[in-house]
């Protein structure tokens, strides 16, 4: 799987954030959290929900499933003049990223067991892994739990210099 390389503008995001680890996974009660109230969200950009997560800078040259991140589920809008209460702002800075567009189960981790164990290796000449957000667009064709569902998944890269210029 070939990803596509895209530079993101800086996004406005508004949505809800848990702390959790891999080991403590509360995901399924940040979207129940989050979903019945995403109607009271307005200035929205589209019709897409946006699973992201936060690292610490030290994350995966350390991981372990019981490190801490922060997990968000928010949309994309326009400005921040109107914030639901109980919801909380996040400005999404710009970059480029690495976009792979996966059709599959959600629960299905192989698509990240890729991405870190043989797509950003190989890579390694020419990205190296960012230190900002990674999320995942769940648009239109998105179904929970369903082995048709797509998405994409956005990881964020930095190019690489060439020795010659470094």
């Amino acid at each position: 799987m070939i990803p596509q390389i895209e530079t993101l503008n800086e996004k406005k995001l508004i949505g809800k954030r848990l702390l959790m680890s891999l080991a403590d996974n509360k995901t399924a009660q940040l979207w129940q959290s989050f979903m019945p109230q995403r109607h009271l969200i307005t200035h929205r950009l589209n019709s897409h929900v946006i699973s992201m997560q936060v690292y610490n800078p030290d994350y995966f040259a350390h991981f372990s499933p019981h490190n801490k991140f922060e997990k968000w589920a928010c949309v994309e809008v326009s400005d921040f003049t109107e914030v639901p209460p109980d919801m909380e702002t996040f400005v999404l800075p710009a970059g480029m990223y690495a976009v792979f567009h996966y059709q599959g189960l959600s629960s299905d981790n192989s698509i990240f067991q890729y991405i870190f164990a043989t797509w950003l290796p190989a890579s390694a000449h020419t990205y190296a892994l960012d230190h900002r957000p990674h999320f995942e667009v769940l648009g239109e064709k998105y179904k929970n739990n369903d082995p048709t569902s797509e998405e994409d998944i956005w990881i964020p890269i930095k190019p690489l210099l060439p020795r010659s210029q470094a």
